[in-house]
């Protein structure tokens, strides 16, 4: 197992916070830039409670955040994104 899969193990389905204390979801996968192999986007799916409107990420879609991989500020029992 190689140090992506363990990343890929302890992130998969963690619960997404902003930096201002709002849940904004559960973490839903993780895109790559496929020619250098660096992290693109968290694809966070939204809590039904969130006004998705005042998040301020780019959706897919299907309706999920894509928050640029740079926004993560902390990765401990929640990720937590700048907000």
């Amino acid at each position: 197992m190689d140090m992506v899969d363990i990343l890929a193990e302890n992130l998969s389905g963690k619960a997404v916070m902003g930096s201002n204390g709002t849940e904004l979801g559960d973490l839903y996968n993780i895109s790559m830039d496929l020619k250098t192999g660096s992290l693109s986007h968290l694809l966070v799916t939204p809590h039904d409670q969130l006004d998705a409107g005042q998040v301020g990420y780019e959706r897919d879609g299907a309706g999920r955040f894509q928050v640029p991989v740079r926004a993560v500020q902390a990765v401990k029992d929640y990720i937590v994104v700048e907000r």
